[in-house]
């Protein structure tokens, strides 16, 4: 792979396009969304600029441990590339190796949506994918290690929107269809909303992350972010209302024929009218207006049942009848494993720490 130019990055969405399963975080809004929390993104291609055979967008971040000067490197849902083709996934993971050598770096990680199977693991509708055994086993074989650090959700659910909305409507479970009717008849409305309202959405964010134990970032990084992907029309606000009262919201990301529900928000009031579930259809029929062909509904469980955080969302998600999905996950490759097993052992303290904070500063920025 070759590094690109800074003149040759304008077109780098234009070329993830040759490809059919490029993923909304190849793209450069997301480079650019991640350079103000500390990462400096490069651009690889394999092939030419007018058909290229490979791409992978690498953020790197510069740290200090165990008192030297180290990078980590990561390309979020990539490399994309022609994955059923052996001589391209030899040249991407070469390529992949010799960058993380080259620049120093603990680890890269990789974690492409290559399938492994769909449907829940030990039940009849579970079909496996021998592509993703396969190229999960060439991983192994290459010394890379599946990563106790999963950034992505590993799995999640996908809708064919090619269907009819009425075909749509009439696969969802019965409480599905009844909720999203029922949101309705109770008066909620759903309206597109505007960059103005982006700080309305973020507290009403920080307040469902408090409420759902999660840790969220700084406002600042959301507003630039959700602004980065609207300016660019690759995102729409939806927002749910009750007598004109935002009650709950989402922004619906969309790229190369696919829409994701990657943020979701909603207040304590009115919940038993059931905005959510109207939400979910209304981003469906934008994505279809959008000339979307699926909808992602962005995180399945890892542990399909109650043990798993992700359960209940699963339970709802799964309502809409779509295709749960399992892919490889994440992997890394680390040239120096002594230095890789010390920091792998030091990140979940770090990362508990960093959460413990993360919760105290959501709840406090309720207060402000």
């Amino acid at each position: 792979m070759i590094r690109l130019e800074e003149d040759q990055v304008e077109w780098w969405n234009q070329f993830l396009l040759h490809f059919p399963e490029a993923h909304i975080l190849q793209t450069s809004q997301w480079a650019e969304a991640k350079r103000q929390n500390g990462w400096s993104p490069l651009y690889y291609l394999d092939g030419s600029l007018q058909s290229p055979d490979g791409l992978a967008l690498i953020l790197r971040r510069q740290m200090g441990f165990a008192g030297m000067r180290f990078c980590v490197l990561y390309a979020p849902k990539g490399p994309v590339l022609h994955w059923e083709d052996a001589a391209s996934l030899t040249r991407a993971l070469d390529s992949l190796e010799e960058i993380c050598r080259r620049e120093k770096a603990i680890f890269i990680k990789i974690d492409p949506d290559v399938l492994l199977g769909t449907g829940i693991p030990d039940t009849p509708e579970e079909r496996t994918s021998p592509k993703g055994l396969a190229i999960q086993a060439e991983l192994k074989r290459r010394g890379w290690r599946y990563s106790q650090d999963q950034i992505q959700f590993r799995n999640s659910v996908l809708l064919d929107l090619c269907k009819s909305e009425e075909d749509l409507l009439a696969a969802m479970k019965q409480k599905t269809r009844y909720n999203i009717r029922l949101a309705v008849r109770k008066g909620v409305r759903v309206r597109q909303g505007d960059p103005d309202e982006l700080p309305m959405l973020y507290k009403m964010y920080a307040e469902t992350a408090v409420r759902d134990g999660f840790v969220i970032r700084h406002e600042g990084y959301y507003l630039n972010t959700w602004r980065l992907f609207l300016e660019a029309g690759m995102a729409e606000i939806l927002i749910a209302e009750v007598e004109k009262q935002p009650i709950a919201a989402l922004i619906l990301f969309h790229f190369n024929g696919t829409a994701r529900y990657m943020f979701g928000m909603s207040t304590q009031n009115a919940r038993e009218l059931m905005p959510n579930y109207l939400l979910q259809w209304e981003a469906m029929r934008l994505a279809r207006q959008l000339g979307c062909h699926s909808y992602d509904m962005w995180g399945a469980p890892d542990i399909f049942d109650e043990s798993d955080s992700m359960w209940g969302v699963y339970r709802f998600k799964e309502g809409f009848n779509g295709t749960t999905t399992r892919t490889i996950g994440a992997w890394d490759y680390a040239p120096r494993p002594w230095l890789y097993r010390r920091y792998t052992e030091t990140l979940p303290k770090i990362l508990d720490l960093l959460r413990r904070r993360g919760l105290k500063a959501n709840k406090r920025s309720l207060h402000d």
